[in-house]
């Protein structure tokens, strides 16, 4: 019987930080108010460079993503789709969160018809990327008002109908 007590004694607070961890990570809607857009530059795979300037006036989605995610993937379409209809307002900035091959990854996203920039993760970008806040899983996405003020942070897939409503 002590045994047991013991080992529930050491599992029981384990459980609950392991919850509470969870339910942080996937929670939505707890973005901070007024969080303003960071001060970055990052250069996309085609050599142009995105920064404040290059989006003000536009809403702005910055989606951290990998090859290898799966989500990350099933989300594509619905990017490729809103940023059809709503470049005019809209500009998203595909921040790939690897270290990957330039001719690879123009490979990977031609084959998904994507349209809207792609920046690397490479020396120069990787530090900008901090910038957005720690990326604990993927895809992590921000969305800022064209004043530059955060709108909210999804981790997990995104789909259209979220990005429309963020933007109405």
């Amino acid at each position: 019987m002590k045994k047991i007590l013991i080992i529930l004694a050491l599992i029981l607070p384990l459980s609950v930080v392991h919850a509470m961890t969870l339910g942080d990570l996937f929670s939505k809607g707890n973005t901070p108010k007024n969080t303003q857009l960071p001060q970055f530059s990052v250069v996309d795979i085609n050599g142009k460079t995105h920064n404040n300037n290059t989006v003000k006036g536009k809403y702005l989605v910055v989606n951290f993503w990998a090859t290898w995610c799966p989500p990350c993937l099933k989300e594509i379409p619905a990017f490729v789709d809103f940023y059809e209809k709503h470049s005019d307002k809209v500009e998203i900035l595909g921040m790939d969160y690897e270290q990957a091959d330039v001719d690879k990854i123009t490979e990977f996203t031609d084959s998904f018809m994507v349209n809207y920039p792609i920046v690397l993760s490479d020396d120069n970008n990787r530090p900008e990327f901090k910038k957005f806040g720690k990326i604990v899983g993927m895809p992590t996405t921000y969305i800022y008002t064209p004043d530059g003020v955060l709108i909210n942070r999804y981790m997990g897939e995104i789909n259209i109908k979220t990005l429309e409503k963020a933007i109405r």
